[in-house]
């Protein structure tokens, strides 16, 4: 680790498999909480190259404990976080209502690092159990429409990495991981990132799978789409800028999308949202994400989509996907 740190600290670039083998090693416990501390530093300090969140990805999928799921073509709303933005829990309510317009989800996710309450944090103080029991998460996207995979269960090589991530508490190159590295490894993603330049490589990275995909950045700095200005969005064949008019809606402020800042509030606001009594502006978020993943899978327009995530919504159907969803998560 000496040797590649002193690299990095002098500017230098690591290649794919020097990333892979770094993360290997850091997951073995190869190398002490300094080092590892001063690893994610430097790549809070300059931008990450391609081939380095290559290394990284593949490292952490060749470690982790991979669930068949590919019966059920699902799709994983997962942003990177990191954004700054403390909304509430827009991806994972997305995903609710996504599975209650019928699309199947397999839900990635993981407690807040650099935000006040992620979406396991808020998962959990629903009521929802984590597992990592096949079996039971099979049952559960088939019987609820959704699963929800809690990352540490199935990345448990980075238990070393955990608490060194809390204690720095701001984004590191595991935030940009995230969503690429989803132990189902689904067939289709809609992924929300914090920056262009993220966007970027995340096309680059995923224009090399078979992977179904749109991936968002609102231009004023969110990891999905927030209604507050235009986000870009790229997919398998198109780029494209999208304006809330697009979807006959209104723009919205920053603060309508607020989600607290302790996870107690965040599931609150969750709650009355799913039980249908969200704001206007709320409610026309989530569903533009929503809408954008029911498209993604379904080869549908984004409007369409969008006036199918307000049906799930409207008539209660999110709602009841999440109810049975913690019913089936406590068998």
């Amino acid at each position: 680790m000496r040797h590649i740190l002193n690299r990095l600290i002098n500017q230098e670039r690591i290649s794919s498999d020097e990333a892979r083998n770094a993360l290997i090693n850091i997951s073995v416990g190869q190398y002490n909480q300094n080092q590892i501390a001063s690893f994610l530093t430097v790549f809070m300090m300059r931008s990450i190259t391609l081939e380095e969140l290559q290394g990284f990805r593949d490292a952490l999928l060749e470690l982790c404990i991979p669930v068949d799921l590919s019966n059920f073509n699902a799709i994983d709303l997962c942003g990177t976080g990191g954004d700054g933005k403390d909304t509430f829990n827009i991806s994972t309510l997305s995903s609710f209502i996504t599975a209650g317009a019928g699309v199947k989800v397999a839900k990635h996710g993981n407690y807040g690092v650099s935000s006040s309450s992620g979406s396991s944090n808020v998962m959990e103080a629903l009521g929802v159990k984590f597992t990592n029991d096949i079996d039971s998460l099979k049952t559960q996207i088939d019987q609820a429409g959704i699963c929800v995979m809690h990352a540490p269960l199935f990345h448990p090589a980075m238990k070393n990495v955990a608490p060194i991530r809390k204690e720095l508490g701001v984004k590191t190159f595991f935030n940009m991981l995230g969503p690429m590295v989803n132990p189902s490894f689904p067939k289709n993603q809609m992924v929300g990132v914090f920056s262009l330049e993220l966007q970027r490589l995340y096309g680059y990275l995923y224009q090399n799978t078979n992977t179904n995909y749109s991936i968002v950045h609102a231009l004023d700095g969110y990891d999905e789409i927030s209604l507050t200005g235009k986000t870009k969005i790229i997919t398998n064949n198109s780029e494209l800028m999208l304006k809330p008019s697009d979807l006959c809606v209104n723009q919205i402020e920053q603060s309508e999308i607020f989600g607290g800042v302790t996870v107690k509030e965040a599931a609150k606001v969750f709650k009355n949202i799913i039980s249908g009594k969200g704001t206007e502006a709320q409610n026309n978020v989530v569903c533009a994400n929503a809408g954008l993943a029911i498209a993604t899978v379904d080869g549908i327009s984004h409007r369409e989509g969008f006036e199918r995530a307000k049906e799930s919504l409207e008539s209660g159907k999110a709602k009841i996907t999440l109810e049975k969803l913690i019913e089936l998560s406590k068998k």
